[in-house]
């Protein structure tokens, strides 16, 4: 199978505005974010896809390759599909690279490049909730899962419930799920889920995901010991220079 990496970057972002510009002790966010997606060995190529010019001229300045999207994108997703319909050799899948995790580890995407076998649809990660904080916490998202460790449902919930069991023991007494938000899409099932409207449960829960299972495709999850880092805000970007300086990334 083919595969690029793709890297979805903007720079208005409303929490962190020109966030991939951002200088991590002498290189930007997006060029550590492509130099590690670059040291994958499943995919063929990584692509940076943006909206903005100053974002563009600095990816080409360390030699990366980029395309100039629309600006109208409602999610890295869509960008990703544009960017591959505007990239002039096709692949098999296209894996979304999150632009702000700069310390990602490229073994994570070989990981996930290893469920694009031409029969999955979708894949994303998912690691195991080892404490009660972090299954309780309604930013980290919940999998559910069929035999085939395929998505049946995401929540920002702690699911399943479990009956007559005190939610201090949950964690102790299942073994929950928690969702790695890297995504690969097989490039027919890019194409399809970025034309689907919002739907009911996406909008309920606020996960783009459920859109694509309420329209029936099939999303498999991988497990993964590589926990995602990701520079939301300038908070986190300078707990992360602190990290460095203390020797802990």
């Amino acid at each position: 199978m083919s595969i690029i990496g793709i890297i979805p970057a903007r720079y208005a972002s409303t929490r962190f505005p020109g966030k991939p510009l951002a200088d991590i002790a002498g290189k930007s966010m997006l060029q550590r974010v492509f130099e590690r997606a670059s040291e994958a060995r499943q995919i063929q190529e990584v692509l940076i896809a943006t909206d903005d010019e100053r974002i563009a001229s600095h990816a080409r300045s360390f030699g990366a390759p980029v395309v100039i999207t629309r600006a109208d994108h409602p999610s890295g997703t869509d960008r990703c599909y544009e960017a591959l319909m505007l990239h002039p050799k096709m692949y098999d899948y296209v894996i979304n690279i999150q632009g702000d995790e700069p310390f990602l580890d490229p073994r994570q995407i070989d990981t996930l490049a290893l469920a694009c076998d031409g029969s999955t649809e979708i894949a994303t990660q998912m690691t195991r909730c080892t404490g009660h904080d972090v299954l309780f916490d309604k930013s980290e998202v919940k999998i559910v899962l069929n035999s085939k460790n395929e998505a049946l449902y995401f929540s920002r919930n702690v699911i399943p419930h479990l009956a007559n069991i005190p939610e201090k023991e949950w964690h102790l007494k299942y073994d929950f799920q928690r969702h790695v938000g890297m995504y690969a899409y097989r490039s027919d099932v890019l194409q399809a889920i970025t034309s689907l409207k919002p739907s009911v449960l996406e909008k309920a829960e606020s996960l783009e995901q459920l859109r694509w299972l309420e329209n029936g495709f099939r999303i498999k999850c991988v497990p993964t010991d590589f926990d995602s880092r990701a520079v939301d805000t300038p908070q986190d970007l300078a707990r992360i220079l602190k990290e460095m300086q203390a020797g802990q990334i």
